[in-house]
């Protein structure tokens, strides 16, 4: 298994990039933090595989705390995972030998591209006693996947956070969710939850139906769509 650590101030973010993590074979999280000082702690504690880091932390940069990993001799391997789209923070994130740099938003897909691609690398690594040329080429030549496009959505939509709210209904099954009941399972407000649900079926992923009880207003309830799947 490979272990990996998520660096983000974000607990929503953090939630869903562990969700990811948890869903790909081969991959587990083996812990997470919210700040620099934490982050460098626990990952030299637990030496982690892999680093998920943002780069906007409250104590800290995680360009900062990659510096401070790599000078402690750290033995992990690091993404980026940001909105920082300067080209300061790049070329510091290259310098300090970051293995890819994913820019904020992007999609579940691309997520676990580059997770799929790091696998791969270490696979060939563990298989090669010995490199010539052409070994180094496909090592350093980048990756061999061919990166999805970043969903578009409506303004205020997270790609993130909807493919949260998704993987919600997709759990609930024919049953589906209230906007309530969603909030409970997402940990979204209430109207958070009801604004993504809503963008799903705007999107044709879900549907929504009135579902009468005995007494009070009737309540809408949203359910996925069979065999849909986000474009």
């Amino acid at each position: 298994m490979i272990g990996v650590f998520i660096v983000d101030d974000d607990f929503m973010v953090a939630k869903v990039h562990s969700g990811f993590v948890a869903a790909l074979d081969g991959f587990e999280v083996v812990g997470s933090a919210s700040t620099g000082g934490d982050a460098i702690q626990d990952i030299q504690r637990l030496r982690p595989d892999l680093v998920l880091l943002d780069v906007y932390l409250p104590d800290m940069t995680g360009l900062d705390v990659l510096r401070q990993l790599r000078a402690a001799g750290s033995p992990s391997d690091v993404i980026v995972i940001s909105a920082a789209r300067d080209v300061d923070s790049i070329k510091s994130a290259l310098h300090g030998g970051v293995l890819h740099y994913l820019v904020k938003p992007f999609g579940r897909r691309t997520f676990e591209a580059r997770l799929r691609d790091y696998a791969a690398l270490r696979g060939r690594l563990q298989e090669l006693d010995e490199v010539g040329q052409e070994d180094v080429d496909r090592l350093f030549g980048g990756t061999n996947a061919t990166t999805p496009a970043v969903p578009v959505t409506p303004k205020g939509i997270s790609p993130e956070t909807l493919e949260l709210v998704r993987g919600a209904l997709t759990d609930a099954g024919a049953e589906g969710l209230s906007a309530t009941e969603c909030s409970e399972r997402t940990g979204l407000a209430r109207v958070s939850a009801r604004r993504y649900l809503e963008q799903l079926v705007a999107d044709q992923q879900a549907d929504v139906r009135q579902r009468y009880g005995t007494a009070g207003r009737p309540e809408r309830r949203f359910t996925l769509r069979a065999g849909r799947r986000p474009v």
